[in-house]
């Protein structure tokens, strides 16, 4: 039955990679996506490619796309080796690119795979000052699911110094993360 699998991920990856159809593209990612929350799936995935396919659609123009992709690579990173992967692919810069997304889902993934993502050697990168400015940001939106996110994140994963250069460096610029829409 293994196989079985092996073979139902294939005819996904080959149907996103052949297909014209916009639609058609989303609903396959989407698919993939939640195939990622299964660790059965793991080794499956990484052996056809699909944490590349998930970081190339970080970029994408399509936000849908951007979303599944982000919800893969979420659902996938508390595995060790993937972890490792999306490290050394030098995945968190465009992670972090999708917390200036309009789509509350794209940026709550986004925060989530970030912390997932935070290890001692990757905490200076998914730490950064302009990502502790954007969740200082998050942690007043009006919506509780991203607030309270965002929250446990500048908590949980940041220094109280780095807080605090965010909030003085705040106090003085303008920042241009917009937050999500609800």
């Amino acid at each position: 039955m293994e196989l079985g699998r092996l073979e139902y991920l294939q005819a996904l990856v080959t149907e996103f990679q052949v297909t014209d159809s916009s639609e058609a593209k989303e609903q396959v990612l989407a698919n993939l996506a939640n195939f990622a929350y299964d660790p059965k799936n793991y080794e499956y995935l990484r052996q056809l490619q699909v944490l590349d396919l998930f970081l190339d659609m970080l970029t994408e123009d399509n936000e849908t796309l951007v979303e599944f992709a982000i919800g893969g690579l979420c659902n996938l990173c508390l595995d060790k080796t993937n972890k490792d992967y999306i490290l050394e692919a030098n995945g968190v810069e465009p992670i972090i690119n999708c917390l200036s997304s309009s789509n509350e889902e794209t940026v709550m993934s986004a925060v989530t795979t970030l912390m997932y993502l935070t290890t001692p050697q990757s905490r200076q990168q998914t730490t950064a000052l302009p990502v502790v400015e954007c969740m200082l940001r998050f942690s007043l939106s009006a919506s509780r699911r991203l607030s309270n996110l965002a929250t446990v994140f500048l908590e949980d994963y940041c220094t109280p110094l780095q807080v605090e250069e965010a909030q003085n460096l705040s106090k003085h610029t303008a920042v241009g993360i917009p937050l999500p829409k609800d």
